[in-house]
């Protein structure tokens, strides 16, 4: 089974929306309609630093990378932050994680990014496991204040 990792298209979005929903599912959040359709439009806005690539097979999304980049203060280029990955779990140890992150690597390379990062939870050995396979935990933690 090969991926063909891609760019998310406007004719993605019922598919896109099912793996969100299931992704939220798997963190047990909840994210309010319009944040997700205001996800969804940026993907496509020009202006907007949030973008999407997808794994495709035989023709079915089976997953997604939502990932942005922007400036930092300890680089000269640019930082890609890898925001949401997921996996559909029927797919689940099939290498779609690793071709989703791959490719995320490549686009990073070609485009003279500095830096790629993401997080994920303590919890998400599944994940983690892929994660540890590129790169050991920097040992930050996060900490955030929602407003």
């Amino acid at each position: 089974m090969t991926a063909t990792i891609r760019d998310a298209r406007p004719e993605d979005e019922a598919r896109w929306r099912e793996l969100w929903a299931a992704y939220l599912a798997f963190y047990d959040v909840t994210v309010d309609a319009d944040i997700t359709d205001q996800t969804w439009r940026r993907v496509f806005d020009p202006a907007s630093a949030i973008a999407m690539r997808v794994a495709e097979i035989d023709g079915r999304i089976m997953g997604f990378a939502l990932f942005l980049t922007h400036e930092g203060t300890w680089i000269r280029g640019k930082d890609c932050y890898l925001e949401d990955l997921f996996v559909d779990p029927a797919a689940r140890g099939k290498g779609i994680g690793r071709a989703l992150l791959d490719d995320l690597v490549a686009l990073c390379k070609a485009n003279g990014l500095s830096r790629l990062y993401w997080h994920t939870s303590e919890q998400n050995t599944t994940a983690r496991a892929l994660y540890d396979s590129y790169v050991e935990s920097d040992g930050h933690i996060r900490y955030r204040i929602s407003f």
